[in-house]
């Protein structure tokens, strides 16, 4: 059996928290040389590559991100033993480890999970962003709670998860305001041409858009296409295209960009799921978000 070598995953750790294997030396009081061939050695005895080289810096891959993870829980809990030994309070909230995949927009993000920390007994929150397939790989490993985002677990999935729908709602356009108030005139009819920013092909967003489009018989002028939710808006916010946004968060999105609505689109969708290992939920904490999703945010249903 393979065993890990923690004084080199504790020099990956420092590496990480400290930005650069300089300063990870300085702060380990190694030579650089000797910090540097002990990362490679962990490269090698866990077989992944832990860091790609961009613009001359150490940046994490995705393998990376992940063994950093089990190493900062790894050495919080070392230091929670240590103050224990020491008779320092030690008092450990429950945590609560989500992924939040990049299609979801930020301000439906912090909305779902707000009733997580409002709870009686307090909920450490670590929240983690990034592609749903690679977030649902870490759920399967219990690297992760929960994870939130626009879709079920697809037919077919090598990861066995359930989906649990927290809500849906309509979809609204949004611009600057004096566009959107020249485009609100003859809405729809009115995109015939403008500059418009989506969500990348693939998307659930995306998908009903296209047809919505067709129904309308209307043909905006596509300039950008975004992976990332908040990266679309704020493009939308410097005023590059009308974007879509969450309807039940209109109010939100026009105060926080500084826009308008343009129109709405009842007939296309947005659904939030919370995708968990268990049929049932059972973190108290996703029990509170899942509940006031239904509830609140999105209305009873």
């Amino acid at each position: 059996m393979a065993w890990l070598n923690y004084h080199h995953l504790l020099y990956f750790w420092t590496t990480v928290r400290e930005g650069s294997v300089s300063a990870a030396s300085r702060k380990l009081r190694l030579a650089q040389p000797t910090v540097s061939e002990q990362l490679k050695s962990l490269e090698e005895s866990l077989g992944v590559e832990l860091f790609s080289r961009v613009g001359g810096k150490l940046v994490l891959t995705e393998m990376g991100t992940h063994v950093y993870r089990y190493a900062d829980e790894i050495f919080t809990l070392g230091r929670e033993l240590q103050d224990s030994l020491q008779g320092l309070p030690t008092r450990r909230a429950p945590r609560l480890v989500v992924g939040i995949a990049d299609v979801v927009p930020k301000l439906v993000a912090s909305r779902l999970l707000e009733p997580a920390l409002k709870l009686e007994e307090e909920v450490h929150l670590v929240c983690h962003e990034g592609r749903t397939e690679r977030l649902l790989a870490e759920l399967a490993v219990h690297a992760l709670d929960v994870v939130l985002t626009d879709a079920p677990v697809p037919a077919g999935s090598a990861v066995r998860a359930y989906s649990h729908l927290l809500g849906d709602s309509g979809v609204t356009l949004f611009a600057q305001k004096t566009r959107a108030e020249r485009l609100r005139r003859h809405f729809p009819k009115s995109l015939e041409g403008v500059p418009m920013l989506l969500p990348t092909e693939g998307t659930s967003l995306r998908r009903q858009f296209s047809t919505w489009m067709e129904t309308e018989r209307v043909r905006p002028r596509i300039v950008g296409e975004f992976q990332d939710a908040a990266l679309l808006q704020a493009f939308g916010q410097l005023g590059m295209g009308v974007f879509p946004g969450t309807a039940v968060l209109e109010a939100q999105i026009c105060a926080q960009y500084d826009v308008a609505v343009v129109g709405r689109l009842e007939s296309v969708r947005e659904r939030f799921y919370a995708i968990t290992v268990e049929r049932k939920l059972r973190h108290p904490a996703v029990v509170a978000v899942s509940e006031a999703a239904r509830s609140a945010l999105f209305g009873a249903k």
